[in-house]
């Protein structure tokens, strides 16, 4: 088989923005269009439309490992093992695990993912499958997938940076997502692409913007991924091995 006639990698895409002429719509629909125009296999996951619940809740688990205190993520293990899940978050976990790509689209409230997106993934990144205990970073259960994220905002872009008033954004302000979420779990998070400043913009900066976004997705393997800790640096018990070498 020739490289031209390989299969495609596999993209998911979770879609977080209620309104169908919002811009964050805008950008999911122009990656999903690339991403198919060039022959990959792409499904989409749309929060809003199909009124997922972002809250972790008891009722998340059909059974329970321990029915007398509830530690989520020993319970998401079980349910996943048992196949005892919620109906919702089973039917969100599967496409991530065959995807190849994971790309989210959202609006930046307060420097974070919306609540339902934040909700998806408290219930759907399931401990024991994506991540536990040593098995975070380059050793997470999503190891090997890749993550891509488009958000707006209404900032402007020169608001950020070492220079900006609030400070990079997203190694800084959201770090925690990048990072702290989808590297955590073992995703090469590449590059993610902002669209700025985008309810003040005029109708042709918008589509600029587009423009760029479609720029960004043909030549997504070229785009930087950022940088996570890697777990060859530190002890077993995840101590830092330049401090104290003889810990092991």
């Amino acid at each position: 088989m020739s490289a031209r006639d390989a299969p495609r990698p596999r993209v998911h895409v979770v879609h977080a923005h209620s309104e169908a002429d919002s811009f964050v719509t805008a950008m999911k629909n122009v990656i999903v269009a690339e991403f198919r125009d060039t022959g990959h296999q792409v499904t989409v996951s749309d929060l809003h439309a199909k009124n997922f619940n972002p809250v972790a809740s008891p009722r998340d688990f059909l059974e329970r490992s321990d029915a007398s205190r509830l530690v989520y993520p020993l319970e998401q293990r079980h349910g996943y093992a048992t196949g005892t899940l919620a109906a919702d978050i089973h039917e969100e976990i599967e496409p991530v695990l065959a995807a190849d790509l994971l790309v989210f689209t959202f609006p930046v409230y307060w420097f974070g993912a919306p609540a339902i997106l934040k909700g998806w993934f408290d219930r759907v990144l399931l401990s024991g499958v994506c991540y536990g205990g040593k098995r975070v970073y380059g050793r997470g259960g999503l190891a090997g997938k890749r993550a891509f994220s488009a958000f707006s905002l209404g900032a402007k872009e020169g608001m950020f940076g070492a220079d900006g008033i609030h400070g990079e954004l997203v190694t800084g302000m959201m770090r925690h997502l990048f990072q702290g979420t989808m590297g955590y779990v073992g995703l090469d998070v590449v590059q993610p692409f902002g669209g700025y400043n985008v309810p003040y913009i005029a109708q042709d900066k918008r589509e600029g913007l587009l423009d760029e976004l479609r720029a960004v997705v043909r030549n997504l393997d070229d785009r930087p991924v950022l940088a996570v800790p890697d777990l060859d640096d530190f002890s077993e018990k995840l101590l830092p091995l330049h401090e104290n070498p003889a810990v092991s």
